[in-house]
């Protein structure tokens, strides 16, 4: 349950991320509301999650997942333009997040 909770936070975090670039500092009600209540879930699931996950691993899932959210976000909407480089990039998180959970977790240091 503690991985669904972070998955979850983490497309929070995407969604905080992309309001905040569209509140114009914070001046747009809509886009500011938006990203106030997804900041807040985005950091209670996170802060959720840690006490199931180490904080190393969760952090580096909710920071690559929501980046990789993020950036696919605006390069659908148009916000970004779509290149190999970054491509390339984006798989390069999620290959390098999903490496991280493949390493074996030396228990006693929990």
């Amino acid at each position: 349950m503690a991985w669904i909770i972070l998955l979850a936070s983490a497309v929070c975090e995407a969604v905080w991320a992309t309001a905040l670039g569209k509140s114009a500092g914070l001046t747009e009600p809509v886009a500011t509301v938006i990203f106030f209540v997804a900041l807040v879930a985005s950091m209670f699931g996170l802060g959720r999650a840690v006490r199931d996950i180490p904080i190393g691993s969760a952090y580096a899932v909710w920071t690559g997942v929501g980046t990789a959210l993020t950036v696919t976000y605006a390069m659908v909407t148009g916000g970004e333009a779509v290149t190999v480089a970054k491509l390339v990039c984006l798989s390069g998180i999620v290959v390098a997040v999903i490496g991280l959970e493949l390493v074996p977790h030396d228990e006693s240091s929990q």
